[in-house]
């Protein structure tokens, strides 16, 4: 039995992430690293968070959680099947440089000053 999707019925965010990968040349695999590290520039240059927070990494977390979902919905509703395995991976692909530029960060430049507590009055 063909699938949905090999019969080219898929979803307005499938069809959206085919025409992305198709204009910018790249493999899904960079595409997440360049998202990854763009939400973590988002992060420091947008939001104000230093690169040595964890928070830095908030960003990335989420809009990659966000596409996984619709990723695994997509997969259940025209595969009939859930791909958890290439959904991780996804994951990690997306946020392990960001991750692992804080921790160097960290560890050159130490953990970020912590806010001084306000007396009580």
């Amino acid at each position: 039995m063909l699938a949905l999707a090999d019969a080219g019925m898929r979803s307005p965010y499938q069809q959206l992430k085919g025409q992305i990968l198709a204009v910018v040349g790249l493999s899904k695999d960079a595409v997440h690293l360049y998202i990854g590290l763009g939400c973590f520039l988002l992060s420091i240059l947008v939001l104000r968070f230093s690169p040595t927070q964890y928070r830095s990494l908030i960003l990335g977390l989420v809009v990659s959680l966000g596409m996984e979902a619709l990723d695994l919905r997509d997969n259940v509703r025209y595969r009939e099947t859930t791909r958890a395995l290439a959904s991780l991976h996804d994951l990690v692909n997306t946020n392990l440089l960001a991750y692992l530029i804080v921790v160097a960060l960290r560890l050159r430049l130490g953990a970020p000053p912590k806010a001084p507590k306000r007396a009580k009055k």
